[in-house]
């Protein structure tokens, strides 16, 4: 296992996989650190948490850096969402213990209610994008409930990985209560498989989530999917252009464009078209490039040179089906064997072409062109994908109509980017996986819903 710093193409550490056995025996230790921790009380876990959250807060540049090196991250947006980690951890310590406090149901027996009990060790697979975020908006809400964990991380962002073990470890969680499993994909098979695995969370592409789901469902282990998306931004008539163009890029730009929940496509009424691209292409345009480690760097590399190969690919075989290259396109001329590619829009995108189907993973807005509202709306819903969505419109209540009954996502914005946000669940729906995360939706999922019944 390889890390490669995307910027210069230089390695910068090879891991050693664990072994069969080893992973056998961390699962096992696992699993006893949670017969201890399933016992603790609700103030002791959230006490741990806030320890973990001042952890993060106290290395956050370090960590930041780290992201940097393995994935391109811009250290600024590292550092949030570093930050955005310790507030998961602060949240789920002030409010896990009520999100699963007994829920009394009133029936004809003397007591009767709900009871929401920890299942055990749970198995996170997590992908490089947001190396920190994605696990934390797990772990943290898990290790409230009782439940422990065992991480199976991108192989390119190992180093991120072992230093989440690291921050549980000197946050004072017992021994072993999380581990990290260096594995490949292969392995994550018998890793499922294994009787001390109660449950399955990942967040990666959708074919990843099929394959987990198939393994899981075999062994009847419950799983919690966020998946791919291709999000939808309409911008209607009456948007102010200026600012929908602003969120627009910030959206699709976002991470250097790697978000399961940035803005992908963008469906432009008529009547605005021509306008909001001018400004939209300006915006595009207006990122500084550069090594994520500068602090002026905007927009860094994508995470993998393979990665941006195949971003270029889908771009070319979209041209080459009809679709018009307005601004990028292009590998930009940086020093070393880098993974940067230019901040890109394609117009006239329709049916029948790649892009109309495919998750675009990279810094490439796709525009698409509706007669009106009702086509905006019918376009937006023409996708296998349904992860997250907004609508740009002067009139909010215009706006929280077609957000609320009209848009077919899982989270569905009015005048902002989709975005996760630790007090509101998150999560999709079709291709883009089920189940939710966050919130007390979140740390629902991975509990036994218990009937107390007491005659």
């Amino acid at each position: 296992m390889i890390s490669v710093n995307p910027t210069s193409g230089k390695t910068i550490k090879s891991y050693i996989e664990d072994t069969e056995k080893q992973v056998q025996v961390k699962i096992e230790k696992t699993h006893n650190a949670w017969l201890k921790w399933k016992e603790t009380r609700f103030s002791v876990r959230a006490e741990f948490l806030r320890n973990a959250s001042a952890v993060l807060l106290k290395r956050k540049t370090e960590l930041a850096t780290l992201m940097a090196k393995e994935m391109g991250k811009p250290l600024s947006a590292g550092i949030a969402e570093i930050e955005k980690c310790a507030g998961v951890c602060d949240f789920y310590a002030s409010n896990g213990a009520n999100f699963l406090k007994d829920e009394i149901i009133a029936t004809e027996a003397s007591k009767s209610y709900v009871s929401f009990q920890p299942l055990g060790v749970v198995l996170a697979v997590m992908p490089w994008n947001f190396p920190f975020w994605q696990l934390f908006r797990f772990l943290a809400p898990a290790l409230m409930a009782g439940n422990a964990g065992v991480l199976k991380h991108a192989s390119n962002v190992s180093g991120c990985a072992l230093a989440i073990e690291e921050v549980i470890k000197e946050a004072g969680f017992p021994k072993d209560v999380f581990s990290v499993l260096l594995i490949n994909s292969k392995m994550v098979k018998k890793a499922i498989a294994h009787p001390f695995i109660k449950a399955v969370t990942l967040t990666g592409s959708t074919e990843a989530g099929k394959q987990v789901a198939q393994q899981a469902g075999f062994h009847l282990k419950k799983t919690v999917l966020e998946l791919g998306g291709s999000d939808p931004y309409l911008v209607l008539a009456d948007a102010d252009l200026e600012q929908a163009a602003e969120i627009c890029m910030q959206s699709r730009l976002i991470n250097n464009g790697q978000s399961c929940i940035a803005a992908k496509r963008f469906i432009l009424v008529k009547e605005i078209e021509k306008d909001f691209l001018k400004i939209f292409i300006k915006k595009m345009q207006s990122k500084v490039t550069g090594d994520p480690l500068e602090s002026q760097t905007q927009l860094g590399p994508m995470a993998r040179k393979d990665l941006r190969d195949e971003l270029h690919q889908q771009v070319m075989d979209n041209i080459k089906a009809g679709a018009k290259c307005v601004l990028g396109g292009v590998i930009p001329d940086f020093k070393g064997d880098h993974a940067f590619y230019s901040p890109t829009i394609l117009t006239g995108i329709k049916k029948g072409m790649p892009a109309f189907e495919e998750e675009i993973f990279g810094p490439v807005a796709l525009v698409f062109s509706a007669k009106d509202e009702e086509e905006a709306i019918k376009i937006a819903n023409d996708s296998p994908f349904g992860l997250g969505a907004a609508v740009f419109t002067a009139s909010q209540a215009r706006g929280e109509e077609i957000a609320s009954k009209k848009l077919n996502a899982g989270s569905c914005f009015v005048n902002s980017l989709v975005k996760s946000d630790s007090r509101l669940p998150f999560g999709g729906i079709n291709q883009s996986g089920y189940g939710r995360e966050l919130s007390s939706f979140g740390i629902r999922e991975f509990v036994n819903i218990k009937t107390v019944y007491v005659k």
